[in-house]
């Protein structure tokens, strides 16, 4: 029956939801692993955890924090629409089958999307993932739309 396959999906948006968000979230603790390791600061009062005095030469800008912090918005701009839409989607009673290939493709866009940024591969392996994330949330996006309009 239809109820029971919002069940099932609601549960599966809900299980990859959880772990893109999880994902994101851990990009925090790998930017102050960054900044700490390579003792770079956003903040005068922050160099107070490698230095007794507050030191404004480690006030400054280093091309790997940034590429974290980057990838981290990135994860923001894509995960927190793809989680709205997710739950949105699955009240249209989709097939099974449909939402789990929508939901394993974001996630592991996603994840390649963050090796490949913090790796710095080659930008083509970025952006793809990336266009296949959003061209998954937009799909979600469509099958809500359409079935709004269609009722």
């Amino acid at each position: 029956p239809k109820c029971k396959c919002i069940k099932y999906v609601f549960l599966l948006s809900s299980t990859y939801a959880t772990i893109v968000i999880l994902k994101m979230m851990l990009m925090s603790p790998l930017t102050s692993y960054f900044c700490l390791t390579r003792k770079v600061f956003a903040n005068l009062e922050d160099t107070k955890f490698v230095s007794s005095v507050e030191d404004k030469k480690l006030v400054r800008i280093d091309p790997d924090v940034e590429r974290v912090r980057r990838c981290h918005q990135n994860d923001l701009e894509n995960i927190i629409p793809f989680v709205v839409i997710s739950l949105l989607y699955a009240l249209t009673a989709p097939e099974l089958s449909a939402a789990l290939l929508h939901f394993c493709l974001f996630a592991s866009s996603r994840v390649f999307h963050t090796v490949a940024y913090i790796g710095a591969q080659p930008q083509s392996s970025r952006g793809l993932s990336l266009i296949v994330g959003m061209l998954v949330t937009f799909s979600m996006f469509y099958r809500v739309l359409s079935k709004v309009f269609l009722l």
